[in-house]
């Protein structure tokens, strides 16, 4: 292959494609390879939040929380229809923390990240406010009440790959690198279509390894590099019930142990509970939730909640593997959060392996990253700092006008019933009307799958945002996964076989535009 990429990334992760979104805006050319399917690692298994780690004042994170509390109003308005407020309700616990210093936390997690948009921290008289009402009576009478956001994780990695290819990138899924090495003072990668096995090399000046979990073994495919940092797998798994309350207010509850577990409102119909932190040894990819995990998390709510959580009212768990970087911590729940980077030049070109991160802090680990290259790539100055500003695609929109957009979809679209134009507008933005098109009836969108989901919709997922599987549809671009039957979901599967739709960059290449 003739062409010489300026950045070659391997990892569709939320760090990944941060990278790679930022270095295409820059005007870098931009290849980037992930073996399964975006955000199918760590990033689609998160708590859901854009948040600044309250819990992380204790450990003197506070750069750390500091640039995640600025991050946190910056994501909600370039992303407006898949971020969203949420305010978390702390209650104080005797015995735990004592309230001046749940109160000292939570000014300083307040004052510390520049906060314009999201309201402030109050306190709560759960005797007597709604948000008391789940809670065991008498036990719990004070608590606060602050501001956080909750994120589509895995329509946040997939919607920044998007902009990314917009902007010209290339990225192929399902492809793993198979072999990296020098020549001539660039890189080859040698990738593979984990589908059909077809073997193709591309070059790159530049190679950042972003394989989250896998990182080292991408070192280990011959880059000709001794990872001198280490990666620390540490497995956080959840679990979804049905609706807890009635209410649209989350909780952070304290453990005896240390640790804290969040309760969200998810998807309306469900409660999201996690998560937890210990050390994992194995393969990344066949990370489960345990008996033991289901049973810390029912056990923990139930501390709290005047009804308890039992281990029968769980509907679904799911769990993932946070590649920390080792810093000697002895508790997982203690190891940083922060991103470390390792610059290599072996034979003089760069590679740059990424160790840690967090979902809140991607877009500023892509700058830095960047800044670090800076060096060895042609077109890093220009637009410095533009992530900030452009919207994701379908975000252009402001902060507070999604509820008009849902109402704008059903006038346009008066057979979508309100829950089908509100999923449609908080999942794809002003771009719905893309996979919507001349439609007049719910009949012309399709084959109907279930839980409002139509062929359209599907068709659209699969030619602009890389989906190939039902899974990748119903469980990460979708969250449909817990409305439908794995009948319905089968479904999906036949029809793909049935309807093989090329992503739009195949196209490009099959009219001869790339």
């Amino acid at each position: 292959m003739d062409r010489i990429f300026d950045l070659a990334i391997i990892g569709g992760g939320v760090n990944g494609c941060g990278i790679a979104r930022d270095a295409a805006g820059r005007g870098n050319s931009v290849f980037l390879c992930e073996m399964n399917d975006l955000a199918s690692g760590t990033s689609s298994w998160s708590t859901k939040l854009v948040h600044g780690g309250l819990r992380y004042l204790e450990y003197y994170e506070f750069r750390l929380v500091r640039e995640a509390l600025i991050e946190r109003e910056i994501l909600w308005q370039i992303a407006p229809h898949i971020i969203r407020p949420l305010r978390f309700v702390l209650p104080h616990h005797d015995g735990l923390r004592p309230a001046w210093l749940l109160r000292l936390g939570l000014f300083l997690y307040d004052h510390i990240g520049g906060r314009h948009l999201l309201p402030p921290t109050r306190s709560v008289d759960l005797a007597h406010d709604e948000v008391g009402q789940p809670l065991i009576p008498k036990r719990y009478t004070k608590g606060f009440e602050y501001s956080d956001c909750f994120v589509d994780d895995a329509r946040l990695v997939v919607l920044t790959a998007r902009d990314a290819a917009d902007r010209g990138a290339e990225i192929r899924t399902r492809t793993r690198a198979v072999e990296i090495r020098q020549l001539d003072g660039s890189w080859q990668v040698t990738v593979e279509n984990t589908v059909s096995g077809e073997r193709s090399t591309i070059k790159a000046r530049v190679l950042v390894n972003a394989g989250g979990p896998w990182v080292e073994d991408v070192l280990a495919s011959g880059a000709g590099v001794n990872a001198r940092a280490k990666v620390r797998l540490v497995q956080g798994s959840h679990i979804v019930v049905r609706k807890l309350y009635a209410h649209d207010r989350a909780y952070m509850f304290q453990n005896s142990d240390g640790r804290i577990v969040f309760v969200i409102p998810y998807q309306d119909d469900f409660t999201l509970i996690g998560t937890t932190d210990r050390d994992y040894h194995g393969d990344p990819a066949k990370v489960k939730a345990s008996v033991e995990e289901i049973n810390y998390l029912c056990d923990s709510v139930s501390e709290y909640l005047a009804k308890p959580v039992r281990p029968e009212d769980v509907v679904w768990t799911y769990a993932g593997v946070r590649p920390l970087y080792d810093d000697g911590a002895s508790e997982a729940k203690a190891a940083t959060r922060d991103y470390v980077f390792e610059l290599d030049t072996p034979g003089g070109a760069p590679l740059l392996s990424i160790y840690g991160g967090k979902i809140t802090t991607y877009r500023r680990l892509a700058e830095e990253a960047l800044e670090r290259l800076e060096p060895y790539l042609r077109s890093s100055k220009a637009r410095e700092g533009w992530t900030a500003k452009s919207p994701l695609p379908g975000g252009d929109l402001d902060v507070s006008a999604i509820a008009a957009l849902t109402a704008e979809l059903q006038r346009n679209y008066p057979f979508l019933g309100p829950a089908h134009a509100n999923r449609l507008a908080h999942a794809y933005g002003t771009r719905a009307s893309k996979l919507l098109g001349a439609a007049k009836s719910l009949g012309d969108l399709g084959q109907s799958f279930g839980a409002t989901l139509t062929e359209s919709e599907v068709r659209y997922l699969m030619s602009s945002e890389w989906a190939r599987t039902a899974e990748d549809i119903v469980w990460r671009r979708s969250k449909l996964g817990l409305r439908l039957s794995p009948a319905e979901i089968a479904a999906i599967d036949d029809w793909i076989a049935a309807h093989r739709v090329l992503p739009e960059s195949s196209l490009l290449e099959a009219g001869g535009r790339r």
